[in-house]
């Protein structure tokens, strides 16, 4: 019903911004307004870990104890786009980042609870 796109990864040093984005294109009728959207991400030989979360009207965030104070969640309703700001970057956070989706207005951090998923994106922080 959703259809998911990331983009903006890519290689940037230790202390480096990155900005993803994640359009959206629904099928289903439903507003992307009414879902919650997060994002997870996966390093290689680890499960896939929720890194943010945002409300429908983005008056509410969520983030891991690792990114918080760095990344920052953000979404366009108008746009149908989801952001994640990532400043300070660590090479612990290099990892394919994943947007998602979930039909409901309570927000949730493991990733069996979200419903649609994108391609996702690689992020590399190396020197």
């Amino acid at each position: 019903q959703v259809q998911l796109v990331e983009a903006g990864g890519g290689l940037v040093q230790p202390g480096g911004s990155l900005r993803l984005a994640c359009a959206t294109s629904a099928t289903s009728g439903r507003a992307f307004s009414s879902y919650v959207m997060c994002w997870f991400r996966q390093a290689p030989g680890k499960d896939r870990e929720f890194v943010a979360a945002i409300s429908w009207s983005g008056s509410a965030s969520y983030y891991a104890d690792s990114v918080k104070g760095r990344f920052t969640i953000s979404r366009d309703n108008a746009k149908n786009t989801e952001y994640l700001q990532m400043n300070s970057l660590k090479p612990e956070d290099t990892a394919v980042y994943y947007c998602a989706a979930r039909p409901s207005a309570v927000v949730r951090t493991r990733a069996y609870d979200y419903d649609y998923w994108g391609q996702g994106t690689q992020v590399i922080v190396s020197s």
